[in-house]
C-alpha cells in the first residue's frame, strides 16, 4: 500500500488538553494544523478523566495573584521546579482558564455569581475552579473540540501511531509512523512539530490513568535528540479507590468530596494518623500529596494498614443530607453497589498517578531540538518533586497555547525548493522507519514465544509496582532494572500474526518497547538520587540533600539512557 504522504505548517501529536489548545492557539496564528492521536481527538489521554480542580490565581474567593501561586507552586515543587516554566503558566492561568469558558467551559458559581473557587493541599489560597460534579476534565475536553471542530485550518487524524519524529540537518521537519485502522504508512512533513502525548503512568500495576498513557512522547522526544529531566519522579495519588470493587466510579474521585467534607483517615485499627506525619487536623485536608503516601504507606509497613494494603476513608460523621448534596448521583451509585458512607468506610491506597519529570523545555516550549516543540504532561519544569492539586490542566492549558502561539510564529516561510528537501528527507525517513517496525512482526531470532502482550504488560507493571513504586530502596531497583531488561529480551521473541487491517497488536508491542525504555529511566534515575524528596521516597536514604539536583536524561547511538545530574539554584 502506497504511504499516505502529508504536508503541513503545525502537526500536534497528541490531543488531550494540551494538544487541543495547541491546535486552537497555532490556528489562531494563521497555521495550518494537523492534529494526530493514536486514539480519538480528544478522547485519549488523562485530561477527560480528571474530575477534580484547575489551579489559577482569579482572586474570586480570596485576595489572590499569580505571584502567590507561583510562591506556593515553587515551595511544594520541593526544590525542583524550574521557575521560568512556573512562571510562564501561573501569569497566563487566569487568561486560559477565561478562554476555556468562552469555549464553553461552564466553571461552577457562587450564589452570588463569582466563580467557585476551592482550597487544595499546598495552595495558600481556595483557587482552584471546577465544573461539577466530577466533570472537570470532561468539560474541558468537551469545550475544546468544540473550539476546534469546525476550523478549516484544523485537520485532525484519528487512530494514528506516530513512531518517528523525523530530524534532517539537526532539525525536526516532520514525522512518520502508521494508521492503525488500515496499516498503510504515514508520512507528515511540517514546518514545526509539537508533543503533547502526556504521561507514563501506565507503566505501573496500579494507575490512575487511561490505558494509552504509555510514554511514547518521552521516547519520540528523546530518540530525536530532546532532553529529559527528572524521569524518576512520579506522583502517587494518595486515597485511590482499593476496596470494595466498585463499577462506574473512578478510582480517584474521592478527593474533591474530602475536600468539601473532610473525610477523616484511618488506619487498621480505626485511628487517625496523619497528625502523627504532617500535623493534619482532624477535619481538614492540608497535607500535599507525596506527605499523604508516605503517611499510608508508612503505616501498612508498621502493621497498622487495612487488610487490603491502604487506609480507610470514613465520612460516617458526616450528617446524610449534607452527604447526598455533596455527592450528588454519586451517592446512588455506590449505594447500588452496597456502599452506605453513613454506615461503611472505604479503603483507599496510593496509585500511580501523573508524571512530574519529562522533556526539558525553555518557556516558550521549545526543546533543544529546533523545530520541536513539548506541552502539558510531557512536560518538565513546572511540579519538580510534587504537584499540587489542580496544577496539571493549568499546565495543560498554558502550555498548549504557548507551544502553538511560538510553533505557528516560528514556521519556516520555506521556498519550493527548500519545501521539497523537507518532504523528501520525511520520506527517506519513512523507508528506514517501515524496515524498523517490520521487526516487531517477527521475532529474533526465529523461536517463538506465544505469551501475549496484556500478558506481557502485566508482568512488566507488576515488576515496576514492587521495585519503583511509591517506597523505594537499592535492592528493589536493582532488581526492577534487573526484570525490565529480561523482559526487553522477552518482548523480541514475541511473535505477531500480520493482519490486512487493525494493526493493535502491533501498537500494543510498540508500546510495550516504549513503555521499557521509560520503566529503564524511572529506575536508573532512582538508583542515581540517593535521597528522599517530594514524590521519590528512598526508604534507604531518608534525608533530603540541602543542595537540590535534577537529573538530565538523553538517549546516546547505543540506545542507552545517559545520565548525569545538574545542581540547582537554591530556592528561597
Amino acid at each position: 500500500m502506497e504511504a499516505l504522504q502529508v504536508q503541513t505548517d503545525v502537526l500536534i501529536i497528541g490531543s488531550g488538553a494540551a494538544g487541543m489548545m495547541a491546535a486552537r492557539a497555532a490556528a489562531d496564528e494563521g497555521a495550518r494544523v494537523l492534529l494526530i492521536d493514536k486514539s480519538l481527538i480528544g478522547r485519549g489521554g488523562a485530561t477527560i478523566l480528571a474530575q477534580m480542580t484547575v489551579a489559577v490565581a482569579l482572586g474570586e474567593a480570596d485576595d489572590d495573584d499569580t505571584d502567590i501561586h507561583y510562591e506556593d507552586t515553587m515551595k511544594g515543587s520541593r526544590g525542583l521546579a524550574d521557575p521560568a516554566i512556573v512562571r510562564a503558566i501561573v501569569d497566563r492561568g487566569p487568561e486560559v482558564v477565561l478562554e476555556a469558558e468562552r469555549y464553553g467551559v461552564n466553571w461552577a458559581r457562587t450564589a452570588e455569581g463569582k466563580r467557585s473557587q476551592a482550597f487544595a493541599p499546598g495552595h495558600s489560597k481556595s483557587r482552584c475552579v471546577y465544573v461539577d460534579i466530577l466533570n472537570t476534565g470532561g468539560a474541558t475536553s468537551a469545550g475544546l473540540k468544540k473550539a476546534i471542530w469546525k476550523d478549516d485550518k484544523i485537520t485532525r487524524c484519528k487512530n494514528v501511531m506516530i513512531t518517528k519524529i523525523v530530524v534532517d540537518q539537526r532539525r525536526a521537519v516532520g514525522a512518520a509512523g502508521f494508521d492503525m485502522e488500515t496499516c498503510q504508512a504515514v508520512c507528515i512533513a511540517a514546518s514545526a512539530v509539537i508533543l503533547a502525548t502526556g504521561g507514563l503512568t501506565e507503566v505501573y500495576a496500579r494507575n490512575s490513568a487511561s490505558a494509552n498513557m504509555t510514554g511514547d512522547g518521552f521516547v519520540l522526544a528523546a530518540e530525536a535528540g530532546a532532553e529529559l529531566r527528572d524521569m524518576e519522579m512520579v506522583q502517587f495519588f494518595p486515597i485511590a479507590h482499593l476496596f470494595p470493587p466498585l463499577v462506574g466510579i473512578d478510582p480517584i474521585m474521592w478527593d474533591p468530596f474530602r475536600y468539601k467534607l473532610g473525610g477523616r483517615l484511618l488506619n487498621g485499627n480505626e485511628e487517625e494518623f496523619m497528625d502523627l506525619y504532617n500535623g493534619e487536623v482532624s477535619g481538614s485536608y492540608t497535607a500535599t500529596r507525596d506527605q499523604t503516601t508516605l503517611a499510608i504507606f508508612r503505616e501498612v509497613e508498621e502493621g497498622r494498614g487495612t487488610p487490603h494494603g491502604g487506609a480507610y476513608l470514613d465520612f460516617r460523621m458526616v450528617p446524610e443530607q449534607q452527604l447526598k448534596e455533596a455527592f450528588g448521583p454519586v451517592i446512588d451509585i455506590l449505594r447500588n453497589q452496597n456502599v452506605d458512607l453513613t454506615k461503611d468506610m472505604v479503603e483507599v491506597a496510593p496509585m500511580a498517578h501523573f508524571m512530574l519529570g519529562g522533556v526539558r523545555v525553555d518557556k516558550d516550549m521549545r526543546t533543544r531540538v529546533p523545530g520541536l516543540f513539548a506541552a502539558g504532561e510531557l512536560i518538565y519544569g513546572m511540579h519538580g518533586a510534587n504537584r499540587l492539586s489542580g496544577n496539571a490542566i493549568t499546565e495543560a492549558l498554558v502550555t498548549g497555547r504557548i507551544a502553538g502561539e511560538t510553533a505557528a510564529r516560528e514556521r519556516a516561510t520555506h521556498a519550493e525548493a527548500e519545501a521539497d528537501a523537507q518532504t523528501a528527507a520525511v520520506h527517506r525517513a519513512l523507508e528506514a522507519e517501515i524496515e524498523r517496525l517490520e521487526q516487531f512482526w517477527h521475532p529474533e531470532p526465529v523461536e517463538r514465544d506465544t505469551m501475549s502482550l496484556q500478558a506481557f504488560k502485566r508482568k512488566f507493571q507488576q515488576a515496576m509496582w514492587k521495585g519503583a513504586g511509591p517506597l523505594r530502596t537499592e535492592d528493589g531497583l536493582l532488581e526492577a532494572l534487573e526484570a525490565i531488561r529480561a523482559l526487553r529480551e522477552e518482548l523480541k521473541l514475541i511473535s505477531l500474526t500480520r493482519p490486512d487491517k487493525f494493526a493493535l497488536t502491533l501498537v500494543e508491542k510498540l508500546e510495550a518497547a516504549h513503555m521499557l525504555q521509560v520503566g529503564e529511566a524511572i529506575v536508573l534515575g532512582a538508583l542515581e538520587r540517593k535521597e528522599s524528596r517530594g514524590a521519590h521516597v528512598r526508604l534507604d536514604c531518608e534525608d533530603t540533600r540541602e543542595q537540590a539536583i535534577s537529573y538530565r536524561y538523553t538517549w546516546n547511538e547505543e540506545r542507552q539512557w545517559d545520565i548525569e545530574s545538574v545542581s540547582l539554584p537554591v530556592q528561597p
